[in-house]
């Protein structure tokens, strides 16, 4: 089904028929989706939220917190996990991220969720990957990921390839479930 979503079989997007073991949630809104990882979060359920590489991935601030980069519709905020190893202003180091419970706070990307997995997956499928007749299409302007931005070192045809490949890994954490939004409508 996410090989169906994100366009990597040859074909296109299917409804989610439903498994007894997973579920699948649309959340209308960041806060939706996080409202229900939090949920899950105090139910006891591990919970993460990942997103694609979209948004700048700042150094922490002057006074150790991290800065809150992953903006959506100026209503929702929360940074990148840690860029290091270190712990920063409360956050756990980006190797502890998706299993330190001070991690919940923060967003991951691929390459901090690549290799682990939680109970509940909450996935922002950014800008870079948007629905257009009845596909997904990437749209590299809206990448910010530096190994993916190089025209000459990554073809058009390649970032589409990776993008797909990213969220493929993101939509593949939950254990029990995940929680889509999407930033296109």
């Amino acid at each position: 089904w996410v090989l169906q979503l994100v366009g990597l079989d040859g074909g296109g997007p299917q409804p989610w028929k439903g498994d007894d073991r997973f579920e699948v949630l649309v959340a209308d809104s960041p806060m939706e989706m996080e409202a229900i990882l939090r949920l899950k979060h105090e139910e006891g359920f591990s919970a993460r939220m990942a997103a694609g590489f979209c948004w700048s991935w700042s150094d922490p601030r002057d006074d150790g917190t991290l800065v809150p980069d992953v903006r959506i519709d100026q209503v929702w905020a929360r940074p990148w996990n840690a860029k290091s190893e270190r712990a920063v202003g409360g956050a756990p180091g980006r190797s502890f991220w998706a299993t330190d419970p001070a991690g919940f706070d923060q967003v991951g990307c691929v390459y901090t969720a690549q290799g682990f997995e939680y109970d509940w997956s909450g996935v922002i499928i950014g800008p870079d990957l948007v629905a257009r007749d009845g596909k997904m299409v990437s749209v590299r302007e809206a990448n910010r990921d530096p190994a993916f931005r190089n025209r000459n070192a990554v073809s058009d045809h390649e970032f589409d390839v990776l993008v797909r490949q990213v969220y493929k890994v993101l939509l593949t954490r939950g254990m029990r479930g995940t929680v889509l939004y999407a930033t296109d409508k």
